[in-house]
């Protein structure tokens, strides 16, 4: 007969077994996982070194493009703009980078810089629409009239713009007197909505409109109001440009506002690798592009369709 003894010893030499069990294929499961992880962080390591290879050489690819276009720039662009005034624009996140190598762009091609006019955050602030919209009121030049349907702040603000900066593309001649053009400057200037120097700014035939990478774009309707300015300020003038860098094709990025809407995408050219010396001389390009009637979207964000004009101005 089995004593109580005899059964606790074949308990406990049961569950003894059992540790032992447990422990030895514990051990063997960790080293299997152990190694597992081993092979798994190599792996890892390798397409980390195969990914960090390729950046080096597609950044060191564009980085020759850009040398490259900015040696044969003076080939691609003399005389794309000979004798044509354009009006620089810029929205307060534009890259000055951006807007410099734009602005000798535009000098390259053989356009006058007719002025370089920049929006502050108020301009594009939907929550400073009442200010805005009652100071461009008050400035409308005697006898002239705004379209209709320009009662955002955005195209309010691109229309009188437009009238009072743009040549008419069909005269070629002034809209406004300097008096009426000053007066609507300093009135906006003196509001705080725009900002530019001392140098008289003179009517235009073209206007660019830079802009930077979208980033605070949905903050208070900015880029929709970017947008409508773009749009607003094509419909009074020989052509409009807007360019930006990547982001500002994307969400609610002004450039993308422009390409998601027929209306807008039908007259305002965009731009979204300004950050690239082809963006740059795409954006001129395009200038020309405009003026022979021509509309078209270019980089390589959403919704572009090709990275630069097919044909080049001439």
């Amino acid at each position: 007969m089995i004593s109580m003894r005899h059964y606790a010893i074949s308990i406990a030499a049961v569950f003894l077994a059992l540790a032992i069990g447990v422990v030895l294929g514990s051990q063997t499961l960790a080293a299997d996982l152990l190694s597992g992880l081993r092979a798994d962080k190599t792996d890892l390591r390798e397409q980390v070194d195969t990914l960090t290879d390729q950046n080096r050489r597609l950044t060191d690819q564009a980085m020759a493009a850009d040398r490259f276009i900015a040696g044969a720039s003076a080939r691609i662009l003399g005389g794309a703009l000979a004798d044509r005034g354009v009006v620089v624009f810029t929205t307060p996140d534009a890259d000055p980078g951006d807007v410099d190598a734009v602005t000798k762009a535009l000098e390259t091609s053989g356009a006058a810089i007719t002025g370089r006019i920049g929006f502050t955050d108020p301009f594009l602030d939907a929550s400073e629409g009442d200010r805005i919209r009652t100071a461009l009121t008050n400035v409308i030049p005697a006898g002239a009239q705004l379209r209709t349907g320009a009662v955002d702040q955005g195209s309010m603000a691109g229309d009188l713009l437009g009238l009072v900066l743009l040549l008419d593309p069909v005269s070629g001649e002034p809209r406004s007197t300097p008096q009426e053009l000053g007066l609507v400057l300093e009135t906006l200037r003196g509001g705080g909505f725009l900002a530019y120097g001392d140098t008289p700014v003179r009517p235009a035939q073209l206007a660019v409109l830079i802009t930077g990478n979208g980033a605070e774009a949905a903050r208070d309707s900015r880029g929709a109001n970017t947008a409508r300015f773009a749009g607003a300020l094509r419909g009074r003038g020989g052509g409009v440009v807007l360019a930006g860098r990547a982001g500002a094709a994307e969400g609610a990025g002004p450039i993308a506002v422009v390409r998601a809407d027929a209306a807008l995408a039908a007259q305002v050219s965009t731009v979204d690798n300004l950050e690239r010396e082809l963006g740059r001389v795409t954006t001129v390009l395009a200038l020309g592009e405009q003026l022979n009637g021509g509309v078209g979207r270019y980089g390589t964000g959403a919704k572009a369709t090709s990275l630069t004009p097919a044909a080049l101005p001439g």
